[in-house]
C-alpha cells in the first residue's frame, strides 16, 4: 500500500497493515500513532526509533510468530507469506543444508531456550548457517542484543514492503 493510503486508514485498519511486520504492540502503536507521515523515511525513522529497545518479553512474543530457519511458514497469512519470501534462498530439497540447519537450530535453541532468529532476506544458506554458529559463541546477555537487532532488521524491510513510497 502507498503511505498516502496507510496515513488515511483508522488507527485500527493501520496496525491491521503493518502487524505482518513486527507484532509487538508497543511499536505498532508508535508508528500507527505518528501519522501521518510527510515521507517515506520519516516512516521508516520512526519504526527504527520504537525498535530501539525491545524488552525480553517483546522479542520472546515476536518469536513465537518466526518459524526456525529452513522451515517454511504455513499458512496463508500475509506474515507467512513474508517468512516464506525471505527464506526463498534456502532450498528445501537440499538435504545437505536442511540437515546442518536442524542440528544448528536444535542445538541454539537448546543454549538459548529460543528460536534462532536471523535476517534471512539477502542471505545465502551458507551466510546464515556461519551466523548461527557464530552466535552459539554468545552468552546469553549479548545473543539478546543480536537477536533483538536481527528483529529490527525484519521489521524495517517488511515494512519497507509494506507501506511504499
Amino acid at each position: 500500500m502507498k503511505l498516502t493510503e496507510f496515513n488515511s486508514l483508522s488507527r485500527t485498519q493501520a496496525a491491521e497493515a503493518v502487524r505482518p511486520a513486527l507484532d509487538i504492540p508497543r511499536w505498532l502503536e508508535a508508528v500507527v500513532d505518528a501519522r501521518p507521515y510527510a515521507h517515506h523515511d520519516a516512516l521508516l525513522t520512526t519504526a527504527r526509533t520504537a525498535a530501539k529497545p525491545f524488552s525480553a518479553e517483546e522479542i520472546e512474543g515476536a518469536l513465537s510468530h518466526h518459524p526456525r530457519i529452513g522451515e517454511r511458514a504455513e499458512g496463508d497469512s500475509e506474515e507467512a507469506g513474508l517468512s516464506r519470501a525471505e527464506q526463498a534462498a534456502v532450498d528445501p530439497s537440499d538435504t545437505g543444508v536442511q540437515q546442518r540447519l536442524r542440528e544448528g537450530n536444535l542445538a541454539y535453541e537448546e543454549r538459548f531456550g529460543q528460536v534462532f532468529l536471523i535476517r534471512a532476506a539477502g542471505r545465502t544458506p551458507e551466510e546464515i548457517l556461519e551466523n548461527l554458529s557464530a552466535r552459539m559463541t554468545n552468552d546469553p546477555a549479548t545473543e539478546q542484543g543480536v537477536v533483538a537487532d536481527q528483529l529490527r532488521q525484519i521489521a524495517l524491510l517488511r515494512l519497507e514492503g509494506l507501506v511504499t513510497p
